[in-house]
């Protein structure tokens, strides 16, 4: 046994491949048990993580021996030894890969949703999987990115069989693998611990790396981190503009979180692929982070906002852009404590398992469009809503996304919650940009 997990063996082929960090590099997992293992090495450098998917043909009497694979873009691979030694007609192979190529085409829907495909021409793509016995599911990978138009394609896996790396040359630019033992039965006998991983773990670990997916929808103006300067304290936050953007969503963290929070940076990237840019920046310190009353002060909050509205103003890149603003928790009450001024330019305000109790004085007082979006099992939240929602003058809605608790870590809530948003925005910042024109 070498590795307790798939995460642990990610981390030592990571290592192993820590000379990648800084260049140009895609990390493409090949699912389901691949996907784990790619995220640790993406992780560590620092690397675009996406999925390759293909499917192995197994033996019509015996599933899991391969005599090929199939994968995207119709790549295909067949062992014509097993094919021969096993007996399998040219009709069961046709009949068999079908199958394949229909489960493959599923799977790659499944995985990315509407998430475009990362680009890979002209870059180094590593494919990882948790394990190699045969080599068909990898050597069709190695197709499918050729095809794409990779520059270099390097092969990673924590460990096969002992002439792997003979056999694979010829498809892969290079082959990392830790450990090649001779006595080789199945991938999982090197594994204290071998589940199933299923669909939803790898949807979850994709959305780990947003920006990237946003970068690969279209051409982007501006991707770079920035200091809002909006204010008597300099906060870090992050700046992203598509091309042809007809909005800016400004997103205003809750408690314990920051402008790294996954789940905002997720919401964040489908924004983006929309054509609305997004400023994550930090409400706080990470000295006033620790401070309980500071990080309920919803009126500085609220301050910080503003500032980083009016900082966002003064970027001759963005200033034009009609301002929505994104909250979650006590960044939800925020939000609509700074769209309550007079002179405003919030135009729209979203807010995602928020508190917007915490600005009921200030709740009659705002003008921009508001949509309440809490998860249908975070019961108290859900009243907290409602009774805020009877003080709102503006135009306003309460979006329930049934299944959801207050983080939204069900499999696929915070997806609605992401569609409501751009759907939200797209309407009533587009709008707001109608009428400045």
């Amino acid at each position: 046994m070498l590795f307790s997990d798939r995460s642990e063996a990610g981390r030592r082929l990571a290592e192993k491949l820590k000379g990648l960090r800084g260049q140009d590099v895609v990390v493409v997992g090949l699912p389901r048990g691949g996907v784990p293992v790619a995220a640790e090495v993406a992780k560590a450098l620092e690397a675009d993580l996406d999925v390759i998917v293909v499917r192995k043909l197994g033996v019509p009497y015996q599933p899991e021996l391969a005599f090929g694979a199939v994968g995207e873009d119709g790549a295909a691979v067949l062992n014509r030894d097993v094919v021969r030694l096993a007996g399998v007609t040219e009709q069961q192979i046709a009949e068999i890969a079908t199958r394949g190529r229909a489960e493959v085409a599923q799977c790659a829907q499944r995985f990315r949703g509407r998430q475009a495909r990362l680009p890979l021409a002209g870059r180094t793509v590593v494919i990882v999987d948790d394990g190699i016995a045969t080599g068909a599911t990898a050597r069709a990978a190695c197709q499918v990115a050729r095809a794409h138009g990779a520059e270099r394609v390097v092969l990673a896996v924590p460990v096969a069989p002992l002439d792997t790396e003979v056999r694979l040359r010829t498809d892969a630019d290079e082959v990392v693998c830790l450990h090649t033992p001779p006595d080789f039965f199945a991938v999982g006998q090197f594994y204290r611990d071998f589940p199933q991983v299923p669909d939803d773990a790898v949807v979850a670990l994709l959305r780990d790396g947003p920006p990237a997916a946003a970068r690969a929808a279209g051409s982007v103006f501006l991707d770079e981190d920035v200091l809002v300067d909006g204010g008597p304290v300099p906060l870090g936050g992050h700046l992203m503009v598509p091309v042809r953007a007809r909005g800016i969503v400004v997103f205003a963290h809750g408690s314990g979180s920051s402008r790294h929070s996954p789940r905002n940076r997720h919401v964040a990237a489908v924004l983006n692929r929309a054509g609305l840019a997004t400023l994550l920046f930090d409400l706080l310190t990470a000295e006033e982070e620790r401070q309980r009353d500071v990080v309920f002060d919803v009126e500085l909050l609220a301050r910080r906002l503003t500032g980083a509205v009016a900082w966002l103003h003064g970027r001759a890149e963005v200033q034009e852009l009609p301002v929505g603003v994104f909250g979650a928790s006590t960044g939800a009450a925020a939000a609509l404590w700074a769209a309550a001024h007079p002179w405003s330019r919030v135009r729209a305000v979203v807010s995602r398992g928020g508190r917007p109790d915490l600005a009921a004085a200030r709740l009659p007082a705002v003008q921009a469009p508001t949509l309440l979006i809490v998860g249908g099992h975070d019961e108290l939240v859900l009243r907290l809503n409602r009774q805020a929602q009877a003080l709102l003058r503006c135009p306003n809605r309460l979006a329930v996304v049934a299944g959801a608790t207050h983080l939204f870590e069900e499999p696929g809530t915070l997806d609605e919650a992401a569609r409501l948003a751009v759907d939200w925005f797209a309407d009533h910042l587009a709008g707001a940009a109608r009428q400045a024109g």
